[in-house]
């Protein structure tokens, strides 16, 4: 994200880091990297860096009105999966630092959750397509290694249910329930949303009806990434790494594998060489339909809140958009 978050000062994260870490932060500097999390570089007297991030609980609901202790568990749980992906030996997983307590991470406040991250030096990757061939096969790999993991390694990762988040606030705007006057963007979202409604409700309509496929369709359930895309890859000296496990869930495969695929079948015969496993077609078209449809009541659940205009609502706008200009073609 590009800005800091309102309710949580670089003061308040330093105490946090000391109360539940016992990290004493002589620097924090705001990182403007990411997107959906908060992210801050912590430096210690003695010069050991650390990588903290921060998400906003109420970004990490499934519907309006669940509580943010819901929200903060089920971070706690794809945390949780990550730690103990790496601890069980995958050595490729940045997890989280576990707190004082043993847990993968701490509330800071009511709105948000904040872990702690060793700090990388590597290279990192923008959003969108692969640097290269070695690369998708790379990160390929390290999904197949995820995967094929001891089960009892990702034992308390939430299993998926096919929801789509936000989809109630989706629902309502689409119904023409009005949406609150909550900033500059509030009326905008209404309207686009408003005038795109039909191919929208097209579009969850066919994930419904392939949610019912998949269920006892799609290739057995596995621990999950969720979004092993090029921006959650770093390069260094040891090697590929897998980072930002926030969306961890115990799911049928295909919910990494279709962003993986470059079309040609390819990543799908890899893994169905290296598992033994043959990704189903309407499993991957279910997860690739649900990435839009949850990017787009994520950004109608982001502006029925109160938001002032920040650049981060700008480009989400744009997103947003953009979005729904290609659903609707």
């Amino acid at each position: 994200m590009l800005t800091p978050p309102d309710g949580l000062p670089a003061e308040t994260v330093a105490a946090v880091l000391a109360r539940e870490w016992g990290l004493y932060a002589a620097q924090v500097s705001y990182r403007p990297v990411g997107w959906g999390s908060h992210h801050w570089e912590i430096t210690e007297a003695a010069g050991d860096r650390w990588f903290v991030t921060a998400d906003e609980l109420e970004n990490k609901r499934v519907w309006l009105h669940e509580s943010l202790d819901a929200a903060f568990g089920r971070l706690t749980a794809a945390l949780a999966a990550a730690t103990d992906l790496r601890a069980g030996g995958c050595s490729f997983v940045v997890a989280p630092v576990p707190t004082q307590a043993g847990e993968p991470l701490a509330r800071a406040g009511d709105r948000f959750g904040l872990a702690v991250y060793p700090f990388v030096d590597g290279r990192s990757f923008p959003w969108g397509k692969f640097s290269g061939d070695d690369h998708r096969r790379a990160i390929t790999d390290l999904v197949i290694a995820v995967h094929t993991a001891p089960q009892d390694l990702g034992c308390r990762a939430m299993t998926d249910d096919f929801t789509i988040p936000h989809r109630d606030e989706l629902e309502a705007v689409m119904a023409g329930i009005a949406i609150p006057d909550s900033g500059p963007y509030a009326r905008r979202t209404a309207a686009l949303v408003t005038a795109s409604a039909r191919p929208v409700r097209a579009l969850l309509d066919r994930y419904d009806r392939l949610a019912g496929l998949s269920r006892p369709e799609a290739s057995p359930a596995v621990l999950t990434h969720g979004e092993p895309h090029p921006a959650n890859t770093m390069l260094t000296d040891a090697g590929w790494l897998l980072i930002d496990w926030d969306t961890a869930l115990v799911a049928p495969p295909e919910r990494d594998l279709w962003a993986l695929d470059p079309g040609d079948g390819s990543v799908l015969a890899r893994y169905a060489e290296a598992t033994g496993v043959t990704p189903v077609a309407s499993a991957l078209d279910l997860y690739r339909i649900r990435w839009d449809l949850t990017d787009l009541a994520i950004d109608v659940s982001r502006f029925r809140r109160p938001h002032s205009g920040t650049e981060e609502d700008h480009t989400s706008w744009e997103l947003l958009r953009g979005l729904v200009e290609r659903i609707s073609s």
